[in-house]
């Protein structure tokens, strides 16, 4: 998660992360970016920026995009920006027992973090033990690393300074690319774990939020933050103690700083990136003629990247929980949204090759999976699974199947007597999810429902349907990726980001009466499966049968899958452009030409 996309997961795609169908484009802000680069035109820098602010600058607690972790850390492992290979990251290399359960990972050596302090094994059990496996610390990043149906995590132990074993209590096929996780500094976070506040929560819970001085930031990654300024503007600057070499011993990253401006409108970046103020933009379908046009003038190129890794989908809530006494969403409303008949005529009433057309310009294809299509796991139609062309006469046939009735103007009413309306809502600012809101209202409305679209800002929303439950329904999107269980806290039934029916088990925030569909835990239960089988073959016959059921039973209900597309400055070289790393994925050997 676009303006904004949520994380589906962890290592990822270094950003990407992950991201993200996030779109990361250039923007004005209440500081000027042309001025701002003017007076420190000396710094080699990459000016960009974001539709939203940072939530959060605790690599644990995160879960949404933006986020700064793909220039601040690094994990065990990466991922290759071109192929979506493993590679080594701060572990130089590891070792695998034949029965694939016990896993040696050795750090590089002379590894240090941005205070010059040594990083050694002792903090990556530290990240692991302490902090991601620790139940009182609420991460999406455990989700991912469970194990088998009942959910175990490894063991993870010192063998010295730079060996880290982890036993697995049986074979795990995603585990590699689960170790791309941020590992944390031990000696300034221990005392965070052990010390709670006046409320009993561990201060760790409270450390690292976007109030923290950057300057105390502790990092692994190419770059640290060094400035923050809520609603203009965050400062990368190169870490000198980063353990990446050229060939020939010189430090990198070479480019000194990166800026990320911060904007909530798409339409300004574009203006911000046209005007020279700005060094690479993420291309929407509706500035692709215009910018086109520009590219010589402008002394950029447009890349592209094939099919975008993330999803744009709507998606009802489908808690019948209650908190507090209280339902959590209104039980006229919800009876509507928990029948398979309503959803699916939804999805028929959509007119995606309308969406194509008039929104993406055709640089785009109807989607039918939450599987990336660049993922060997992907299943196509053609493969039985479900798919929905326009089709009002089904979708109405269905509505009427489950007791729906129309008026004399043709407006939709249940069995009960009560108008079909209800409230949709997505991040406001990004052009692209605020036009198809706009449609999906027109859309349903030609089956008789009223559609009340209200694009809100993205933390709000992300309070909505993460904390406070309150919502109806929502157009959003999750980053993507070519490892399908990176996606679990997505899918298991007590997963994290299971947004369309999540459950807060306990706490003064616990929902009472929380319920699961025998096909919800059907695809939570084959997510389990599928990470357990080490066979290729059966791996992809497991995940087929998930996006089968996705798509019968519509917890999110897709729309268009963009194609990816950058412009990028020719003065930035070394860009080697992919769906799976964007532009920057590469970002340490990437220079600025002197033109």
């Amino acid at each position: 998660m676009i303006g904004s996309n949520l994380r589906a997961n962890q290592p990822w795609q270094r950003l990407l992360a992950l991201g993200l169908m996030f779109v990361l484009s250039l923007s004005l802000s209440s500081c000027n970016p042309n001025q701002f680069v003017r007076a420190d035109a000396d710094v080699p820098r990459i000016v960009s920026s974001v539709l939203s602010e940072p939530r959060t600058f605790n690599a644990v607690l995160s879960q949404e995009s933006p986020n700064i972790f793909g220039y601040t850390y690094e994990g065990l492992t990466d991922s290759d920006g071109i192929t979506g290979d493993v590679i080594p990251g701060l572990a130089e290399s590891w070792d695998i027992s034949e029965d694939g359960q016990t896993i040696v990972f050795t750090l590089r050596e002379g590894l240090r973090w941005s205070d010059g302090e040594p990083l050694t094994a002792d903090d990556v059990l530290f990240t692991f033990n302490d902090l991601i496996f620790n139940p009182d610390i609420p991460t999406s990043t455990r989700d991912v690393l469970r194990i088998g149906q009942e959910g175990l995590l490894p063991t993870v132990s010192k063998v010295d300074d730079r060996r880290i074993q982890f036993d697995l209590p049986e074979p795990f096929a995603p585990f590699l690319r689960t170790t791309g996780t941020s590992i944390l500094p031990e000696h300034v976070l221990r005392s965070t774990i052990e010390e709670t506040d006046s409320s009993g929560n561990l201060r760790f819970l409270s450390t690292w939020g976007t109030d923290t001085n950057p300057q105390d930031l502790v990092v692994n990654g190419p770059y640290t933050l060094q400035q923050y300024i809520p609603g203009e503007r965050l400062i990368f600057e190169r870490n000198p103690y980063y353990w990446k070499q050229d060939e020939e011993g010189n430090p990198q990253p070479y480019i000194r700083q990166v800026v990320w401006q911060i904007v909530e409108s798409t339409d300004n970046s574009i203006v911000q990136f046209r005007s020279g103020g700005l060094d690479l933009i993420s291309v929407t379908p509706d500035s692709f003629t215009l910018l086109k046009r520009e590219e010589d003038r402008g002394d950029f190129t447009i890349y592209e990247g094939g099919p975008a890794l993330g999803t744009n989908f709507l998606a009802f809530n489908l808690n019948r929980g209650s908190r507090n006494g209280e339902p959590l969403v209104n039980p006229v409303r919800s009876r509507w949204f928990n029948m398979l008949e309503f959803r699916q005529a939804v999805a028929y009433a959509l007119d995606r090759d309308r969406m194509i057309i008039n929104i993406f310009q055709g640089l785009g294809e109807a989607q039918t999976s939450p599987i990336s299509v660049q993922s060997p796991y992907f299943a196509s139609p053609e493969e039985g699974v479900p798919s929905y062309s326009r089709d009002l006469d089904r979708a109405r046939e269905l509505l009427l199947s489950a007791g729906f009735e129309y008026n004399d103007a043709g407006e939709l009413f249940d069995d009960e007597g009560n108008r079909v309306r209800f409230t949709l809502i997505t991040n406001a600012g990004n052009n692209i999810r605020e036009s198809l809101g706009a449609q999906v209202a027109q859309d349903l409305g030609d089956i008789g429902m009223r559609v009340d679209f209200q694009p809100i800002a993205f933390n709000s929303l992300v309070e909505r349907l993460s904390d406070s439950l309150d919502w109806e329904c929502h157009l959003l999107g999750l980053t993507g990726g070519l490892e399908p269980n990176n996606g679990f806290n997505v899918w298991s039934v007590d997963g994290s980001l299971h947004a369309f029916n999540q459950n807060i088990p306990s706490g003064p925030s616990a929902i009472e009466g929380w319920e699961v569909e025998p096909w919800e835990q059907r695809i939570s239960d084959l997510y389990v499966e599928a990470a357990q089988v080490v066979d290729e073959d059966e791996r992809r016959a497991l995940y087929l049968e998930t996006q089968q059921l996705t798509q019968e039973y519509l917890p999110f209900i897709y729309l268009i899958n963009p194609l990816s597309l950058s412009a990028v400055r020719n003065r930035i070289e070394g860009v080697q452009y992919s769906a799976l790393g964007g532009a920057l994925h590469n970002i340490h050997e990437l220079e600025l030409s002197d033109s």
